[in-house]
């Protein structure tokens, strides 16, 4: 497995959403890496006190390019790291047009600045799931034409889109990673990808968990540690990459469900509810590609994730 350290970080870079769950830790490891680190988040769903010490805090939004220009002239970055999004699919689903405001318009901007400003390479969040939406056969590869099922799934794609034109331009070097469904320390407990935080909070509280549908949905879950590795990697991948992230196994609702149980102690049964509109019903990514391209393959298995998670919520309580 290849070492960060045989790959060219920057002295300077930007994350975007750098307040929230996975944009903080990459944040954080930029930081322990001796990087210079500045974040913009406006803080809507991202967290003041999840901002590494070291980093700085631009209060602001992707959507208002003021607030764009801002960072871009402080800060002059070599590099960004967007994952500011809005990230929940059925919130895409009720006001698509605040999904692609935030999404789409608020991510073309940023392209723009960077632009404009001098930065050489965009490391974008983008979806595994959500873009791809329901395959017949899984793990899914990034041969496969992406179908999403969703407007969350639609607007990560064409933010996907852009950054190929100024890629094909040579105005930018892009790279998109698709990402599974996500888990590990900070992470909100809200929104489909935080199953395992949501479930982790309830019944550490003694609470009911609810699984919309009959608990066979299937996601690919990876550890965010893993994840923050591939980010920094992907400074060294080729220019215009596309690259899944996953372990290729999907793991169901009821199979994260009965782990958490178990390792929390829990022995109350779930609720079933009916399924969401929008929500792909099965998913598992293969990685393979970012294997050969850069060396990232998981290596945080489930339960030990799981395990962690739990450690850090008993203690961000006690």
């Amino acid at each position: 497995m290849p070492d960060i350290r045989s790959v060219s970080l920057p002295e300077r870079a930007l994350v975007t959403g750098g307040a929230g769950f996975i944009g903080s830790h990459v944040a954080a490891r930029l930081l322990q890496e001796g990087v210079r680190v500045a974040i913009l988040d406006n803080l809507s769903t991202g967290v003041r006190s999840n901002v590494p010490q070291g980093a700085r805090l631009f209060e602001g939004d992707i959507r208002e390019p003021e607030d764009i220009r801002a960072v871009m002239e402080s800060e002059r970055p070599e590099v960004v790291f967007h994952l500011a999004a809005q990230m929940d699919v059925r919130r895409s689903v009720r006001e698509p047009e605040f999904d692609a405001a935030t999404n789409v318009l608020g991510s073309l901007r940023l392209m723009l600045s960077a632009m404009a400003h001098g930065v050489r390479r965009i490391v974008y969040a983008s979806s595994g799931g959500a873009a791809y939406g329901d395959v017949e056969r899984l793990p899914v590869s990034e041969r496969q034409v992406p179908a999403p099922v969703s407007e969350y799934g639609a607007s990560k794609l064409a933010v996907e889109h852009y950054l190929s034109v100024y890629h094909a331009r040579g105005k930018l070097e892009t790279v998109a990673l698709r990402l599974p469904n996500v888990f590990g320390p900070r992470q909100r407990p809200d929104g489909e990808a935080g199953v395992v935080s949501i479930f982790a909070g309830r019944m550490l509280r003694g609470e009911e968990c609810a699984i919309y549908g009959d608990g066979s949905k299937q996601r690919d879950y990876v550890y965010v540690a893993d994840v923050v590795r591939a980010f920094l990697l992907a400074l060294g991948a080729r220019s215009g990459s596309v690259l899944n992230l996953g372990t290729g196994v999907g793991t169901s609702d009821r199979q994260v469900f009965d782990a958490v149980a178990a390792a929390v102690g829990y022995v109350q049964p779930p609720r079933l509810l009916p399924f969401r509109d929008g929500e792909v019903r099965n998913i598992a990514l293969d990685a393979s590609a970012a294997r050969r391209a850069v060396g990232w393959e998981p290596v945080v298995g489930f339960d030990e994730g799981v395990a962690e998670v739990i450690r850090w919520m008993r203690s961000a309580s006690a």
